[in-house]
């Protein structure tokens, strides 16, 4: 029975991984490793139990907790990060402290047992692209990040890189593009979007909604890290992504359309500092070398899914609603 550690296991995207690896492998067992800050909720695992699945609440700058707890498992898998563009403006230094520090008690962890480790990570890392032009991220891109929050978490898969080289750590690394589904935090922009709306108001873009990211369910993404750590090969990079791109208008113009509102119903405001315009990923390294495809090959169905999750469980998602505006509401947001 192969045990798996997964830091950030309470987070968005590490709680739907883990329960993919609860319902598609029963010869596993589960430990969760995570600090439970704002962004990651006890709740997004409820139905989990023992004896397959553990909680643990610690911190992965904790050294000596860390080391116990990956020589106690078989597979580590590191989701466990800060992650918010607008908080690492704000204070970088969780940023630096969670995303290059963490990361480094991990290595040094899986290094002295020898366990298999992979590392999940963002495409922010290679910093934009032109609005315009068919160019994309690949896994030779070099890295340009734009923010704190991009910064440290291309530092990490240096790190990653520097620990496989030169140690021989088993490790993989993964670079996606922006995850959207069940579970995501309400600051984050489809959920906010989404549950503005629920609640009667109307949704928020950034300068005129011309940013673009290339989007991916959350269900797709986790597919593909179960098969970069079946399939993948040690000391490689695979980018994640599902031909998802759709500007910020698009996105916010299609969930008004799917969600019965005039399409025009949203207010602008002031663009964030450092704002990425583009974002774009080519994943065929992935499709053709680990034969991974996507489930939700339009954005529009995978919305959809999506937006029937949060109308039926608004008793996750309320707690954090409130608070989430406020704080938007105190910089113009």
């Amino acid at each position: 029975m192969t045990a798996y550690l997964v830091t950030g296991g309470a987070g968005f995207i590490g709680a739907n991984f883990v329960r993919l690896l609860a319902d598609q492998r029963p010869s596993t067992t589960i430990t969760v490793l995570d600090a439970l800050t704002y962004a990651g909720s006890r709740t997004s695992l409820d139905g989990l139990a023992s004896p397959r699945f553990a909680f643990v609440h610690g911190n992965i700058r904790d050294a000596e907790l860390v080391d116990q707890l990956v020589a106690a498992h078989d597979v580590v898998v590191h989701f466990a990060a800060e992650s918010h563009n607008d908080n690492s403006l704000r204070d970088p230094s969780p940023f630096v402290d969670t995303n290059l520090v963490g990361t480094f008690h991990l290595l040094e962890a899986v290094r002295r047992h020898d366990r298999r480790y992979h590392h999940i990570s963002t495409d922010e890392v290679y910093g934009d692209l032109p609005l315009t032009g068919g160019d994309r991220f690949s896994e030779s891109t070099p890295y340009n990040p734009s923010s704190p929050y991009s910064a440290t978490k291309a530092g990490s898969d240096l790190l990653v890189r520097a620990w496989v080289r030169s140690f021989g750590v088993r490790a993989t690394i993964s670079n996606c593009s922006n995850n959207y589904g069940p579970y995501q935090h309400v600051e984050k922009f489809i959920p906010r979007q989404i549950t503005n709306i629920l609640d009667g108001g109307r949704p928020r873009l950034y300068g005129l909604g011309a940013n673009v990211r290339d989007w991916i369910h959350v269900s797709d993404h986790n597919e593909a890290v179960l098969r970069i750590i079946d399939d993948g090969m040690i000391g490689e990079t695979y980018l994640i992504g599902a031909d998802g791109e759709a500007d910020n208008l698009t996105v916010v113009r299609t969930l008004l359309h799917l969600m019965g509102r005039p399409v025009d119903a949203y207010d602008l405001v002031p663009d964030r500092v450092g704002h990425d315009l583009r974002y774009a990923i080519d994943a065929s390294r992935l499709r053709r070398e680990l034969g991974w495809a996507p489930q939700f090959t339009s954005l529009e169905q995978g919305l959809s899914q999506t937006i029937q999750w949060y109308r039926d469980h608004q008793e996750w998602w309320r707690p954090q609603k409130a608070a989430t505006e406020a704080k938007y509401a105190a910089t113009g947001q």
